[in-house]
């Protein structure tokens, strides 16, 4: 049976996906530091099914004079000055993210990537703050549209938590491995895949017992 999926840059009218996550050191997108993010591509598979296809990551040094919540370092547990963290500073970093998410932007055809994530509007503020920090003119995001997949969760799942959504959804979760941006980063690519699979399927039963 022929799929009726749109390609990539057609199915989110121009836009590439790009799962998002940031740890920080506090709640101001200001005065505290992104310490860590992760991003996550997704692109059709042979069977139309929407899959991850790459991961990146950076552990990223605290900008000069930023402030640091010791509270929201004792929930992540990051130990920003660590030598094994490997950290680099806020623009290489994002300098280094920016690049395979704009080949994949170019490789698909898009005009530019969406942030995906869960309660992205964190995320997303961080992410412009250190992009004005950094005098960096040219993200390859959208500046304020986003996907939310604790909205996505609840509509799917009835779960908003993404623990709960992702377990819900069929994914395993491990609790000694969250808070990392890389592996919440997955978990939500995973669940955003789950989501926009099942709809898909949902939407091909709904055609077919139209006709």
């Amino acid at each position: 049976m022929e799929s009726t999926q749109q390609p990539i840059n057609e199915r989110f009218r121009g836009y590439l996906p790009v799962i998002v996550d940031i740890e920080t050191a506090g709640f101001n997108p200001k005065k505290n530091p992104l310490l860590e993010i992760a991003a996550v591509i997704v692109e059709f598979d042979e069977k139309m099914q929407l899959t991850i296809k790459e991961s990146h990551s950076k552990a990223i040094l605290p900008f000069e004079n930023a402030e640091l919540d010791q509270s929201a370092l004792d929930f992540t547990g990051i130990k920003p000055f660590h030598p094994f963290r490997m950290a680099i500073d806020e623009k290489k970093a994002l300098q280094e993210i920016f690049k395979p998410i704009k080949e994949a932007v170019k490789r698909n055809e898009c005009t530019r990537a969406i942030l995906v994530g869960h309660n992205p509007a964190f995320d997303l503020s961080f992410l412009n703050a250190a992009l004005q920090r950094s005098n960096i003119k040219r993200s390859p995001f959208h500046p304020f549209s986003s996907f939310d997949t604790a909205t996505l969760g609840g509509l799917a799942y009835g779960q908003t938590v993404l623990a709960k959504a992702a377990k819900k959804a069929g994914l395993d979760w491990d609790n000694n491995k969250a808070h990392t941006a890389l592996y919440d980063a997955q978990q939500t690519a995973e669940l955003f895949c789950r989501i926009v699979n099942r709809w898909q399927a949902l939407s091909s039963l709904e055609e077919q017992s139209n006709k």
